[in-house]
């Protein structure tokens, strides 16, 4: 007699570990970074799912900034892991030359070789790239007069490069040489014959290439297998810090003023290949207004002395180029489309501190166009220019809040304006961010 009951196999088997996720709910430079870096204090793996060096994270530890571009912020706690994920373009001079940089600044970096791993799948950004970045930001200039506002990085035509499937992985690399270097040299070939001005010293960039072939293989490991690990090995803390956000995003961002990567919630299951079962918590970084570097539709932008205002005490300079950013008030009709797409558990709330001056502060709760309400964020970029913003004007607070350390000593119109962000999106606000260290998040529960 066969015994009927139910097999183990089909009971429902509970994720090991959860990863949790810090996404940009904005255009990014929402202060990303020290919400990672906060979370990475105990994290034991911090990873990196998508994008390149085209995204810049500081983070302030014992009075020296540090700035990362493709490491993970949470490298500077020496007791993790950091993992950049197959998702992620690496342009190894510019990962090499990020980590020399920091090291100069402080501690902070000691020994990062021994704590990265990068995924085997993850494609390479050469230097090729980075230049035929720059000739197609001249001819969008030249051909329709309005560029997209790349970082000129590489990252738009290594993923190019990857999709159209002659793109070479960091597998290639540190595998056979020889056929590495028919590969690359099809791959170079290629972009000359499209690209006439294009100079490419092959020879000379296939000798850095192997040089940093050498390096790069002590942190080679396959990705899948490491993450797979990791999720159903023993209790672990694992972060992952998204880079760029939500409204850069390829599929779901102002295309197409956007970045060339999924950075929402479903570029951390491709990025790193991990299952969605194993999503947990999935933060959202908000700056207490908005910013954007670059060209493309800003609803809420202020081209006025508020803007400047905005700007100058905000230090809104993008850390990856430099550009001076636009400022505009706080547009919860973004964030709410940002949180429809990746369903955030929490938010943090960054720079609350900048608004200590106004007298008062308007958000950004509804669109029209020609008088009508907008039932949703437009997917086309000539509406999004067009739209009309109906704001909420609440009262400022007029004071410093700097030295705040609990919500409770927070000013009282300042606890409503987090209150009344917190109604709109129905999300609960997890952190206030009123300054630049890493003591000044303050944690509300």
């Amino acid at each position: 007699c066969r015994d009927h009951g139910v097999s183990s196999l089909r009971v429902p088997k509970e994720p090991q570990n959860k990863v949790t996720v810090v996404l940009g709910a904005q255009w990014g430079d929402e202060g990303k970074g020290k919400v990672v870096d906060l979370l990475a204090m105990d994290a034991d793996i911090v990873c990196r799912c998508q994008g390149g060096n085209n995204a810049g994270h500081t983070v302030v530890v014992d009075s020296v900034e540090y700035d990362f571009h493709l490491l993970p912020s949470g490298v500077l706690n020496k007791k993790a892991t950091s993992f950049i994920g197959n998702g992620v373009v690496i342009h190894l001079p510019g990962l090499f030359e990020e980590a020399e940089k920091n090291l100069q600044k402080g501690k902070g970096l000691q020994g990062w070789e021994e704590r990265l791993k990068i995924s085997d799948r993850a494609h390479i950004v050469f230097n090729f790239h980075q230049a035929v970045d720059g000739i197609q930001e001249q001819q969008r200039q030249q051909q329709e007069g309005k560029n997209l506002g790349t970082t000129k990085k590489g990252i738009g035509p290594a993923y190019s490069s990857k999709a159209a499937r002659n793109g070479l992985r960091v597998c290639d690399l540190v595998g056979d040489i020889t056929v590495f270097e028919d590969k690359f040299r099809l791959l170079a070939e290629h972009f000359q014959r499209m690209y006439q001005n294009l100079n490419i010293n092959i020879e000379n960039e296939l000798e850095q290439l192997k040089g940093f072939a050498e390096r790069l293989r002590p942190l080679v490991t396959d990705g899948v297998y490491f993450m797979h690990k990791a999720l159903n090995g023993p209790s672990k803390k694992i972060l992952v810090e998204g880079a760029n956000a939500a409204l850069l995003d390829i599929d779901f961002g102002t295309y197409p003023f956007v970045t060339s990567s999924n950075c929402t919630v479903g570029g951390v299951c491709t990025g790193l290949g991990v299952p969605p079962s194993h999503v947990g918590r999935v933060y959202g970084v908000v700056k207490a207004y908005t910013t954007r570097v670059g060209v493309g539709a800003f609803p809420t932008e202020l081209n006025n002395e508020t803007g400047d205002l905005l700007q100058s005490r905000g230090r809104e300079f993008g850390v990856t180029t430099g550009r001076r950013r636009r400022c505009g008030w706080l547009d919860l009709i973004l964030v709410r489309y940002a949180h429809m797409v990746n369903g955030f558990s929490a938010i943090a709330l960054t720079k609350l501190d900048i608004l200590d001056t106004l007298p008062e502060i308007k958000v950004g709760v509804a669109y029209k166009v020609n008088g009508k309400p907008l039932p949703s964020f437009p997917a086309n970029m000539d509406v999004l220019t067009r739209v009309t913003v109906e704001y909420e004007t609440l009262p400022g607070w007029c004071c410093s809040t700097e030295a705040v350390r609990s919500f409770e000593e927070l000013p009282p119109q300042a606890q409503s304006y987090i209150r009344f962000i917190e109604d709109f999106l129905q999300v609960p606000v997890k952190w206030v961010g009123v300054g630049k260290s890493r003591e000044s998040m303050i944690k509300l529960f």
